[in-house]
């Protein structure tokens, strides 16, 4: 099978970058021919505003290389990730135009929130589900520019007006059946879905032997909890707490973890600490979609410690693979933590069930069988649908 990836990078390399790169390694070691089709946002810095505003709605550019790949590579399938903002929805129709079909993976919840997690003032919204998101545009949703927040709007209306969405996509990829939901609960045709996890290469064989501590590992923000930890480590001081990451909260992270706030880790160091660490703490105030670091616990035997909040609650079973406390509450995630520190023998039982749960549902064998049911799935509708026309 001949796959054209498709992927508008981010200026600050993410998770859902890291996912499109294992993809198309998979793809290549499983022998399959893999073009990949990026942009990257630094090119913003150089392009006025009034371009990056059309080309947002509606990327000549794109529609032109995504038809001559087609010529040149001949795809099978198309699979696309992020489109924002510099490939746009204009590659969905010059793929219709060579009746190439599309697959979409949904990382976020961009299409039907500007700001793509759903949260407004610290807490959930929402309120442009099912709707034009025009309030984005007078709340400054998106980094908080009404110009910017306009420009997003306006994409999203015209390919909702136009269909782009509803038919020219031939197969969306939820990450989990919350998203599922609630991207259909938008207005996305359900019969287009189907749900496949991220997955992570495995970890050395896990030991439950001598391990102490808890892990943080993400971006340093408030959306994703950073001071609710704080604040709950403050609440039980005894409770080691190792943060890794970057962001705009490194201050309060220097002053909160004090020596335990270690910055920046490659991969490998990261992986090596899950392995000898008794769990990792996802204290979230957003949506996740499905963090990768959940799965990189998984793999290493390690219990989470979430917010029971959106998808989460499907990935975390409580009292299986790890424990769930109310989001935003602080004393609940240190009494959470307490409760772990203190019942080791059952946090390792649940170091086991993740492990187990990682090799059923996480792992690269298990994701390249689901990946190709959705292409060649994908590719036998298109199929009929042409031969039915």
């Amino acid at each position: 099978m001949k796959i054209l990836v498709a992927h508008n990078a981010y200026q600050h390399r993410g998770g859902e970058d890291a996912v499109v790169d294992a993809e198309v390694a998979l793809l290549r070691a499983r022998g399959h021919a893999v073009e990949v089709y990026q942009l990257h946002n630094d090119a913003l810095t150089h392009m006025p505003r009034a371009v990056a505003a059309v080309s947002t709605i509606w990327s000549q550019r794109s529609a032109s290389d995504i038809d001559a790949l087609c010529d040149s590579f001949a795809p099978d399938v198309i699979h696309v990730h992020n489109t924002f903002p510099l490939i746009s929805p204009s590659l969905y129709w010059a793929a219709g135009k060579r009746r190439v079909p599309v697959v979409q993976t949904l990382h976020n919840f961009r299409l039907l929130c500007p700001q793509a997690i759903f949260l407004r003032e610290g807490k959930i919204c929402e309120d442009c589900i099912g709707k034009v998101p025009w309030r984005s545009v007078t709340r400054k949703c998106y980094r908080e520019s009404a110009m910017q927040s306009a420009v997003l709007t306006g994409m999203l209306a015209t390919h909702r007006a136009i269909g782009t969405y509803r038919d020219r996509v031939t197969r969306y990829i939820a990450l989990n059946e919350f998203a599922r939901a609630k991207y259909i609960e938008g207005g996305l045709p359900a019969a287009r879905f189907r749900i496949k996890p991220n997955f992570v290469p495995s970890a050395a064989e896990p030991s439950w032997d001598n391990r102490n501590g808890g892990m943080y590992v993400g971006r340093l923000s408030s959306e994703k909890g950073l001071d609710v930890l704080a604040d709950a480590v403050r609440h039980a001081p005894s409770i080691g707490v190792d943060v890794i990451g970057s962001g705009p909260l490194e201050a309060l992270a220097h002053e909160a973890f004090g020596a335990r706030y270690l910055g920046f880790r490659p991969l490998e160091d990261i992986m090596a600490r899950m392995g000898t660490a008794q769990f990792l703490v996802l204290p979230s105030i957003c949506y996740e979609n499905s963090p990768r670091t959940i799965v990189e616990a998984f793999s290493c035997g390690l219990p989470v410690i979430a917010s029971r909040l959106g998808a989460l609650v499907d990935i975390v079973h409580e009292g299986v693979t790890g424990l769930l406390f109310n989001p935003g509450d602080a004393a609940d995630l240190a009494q959470k933590m307490a409760w772990a520190t203190a019942h080791p023998e059952q946090m390792a039982r649940m170091g086991r069930s993740a492990r187990a749960e990682y090799e059923a549902k996480y792992t690269p064998d298990r994701n390249y069988e689901m990946l190709m049911d959705i292409y060649e799935d994908a590719i036998s509708t298109l199929r009929r649908e042409r031969h039915a026309a």
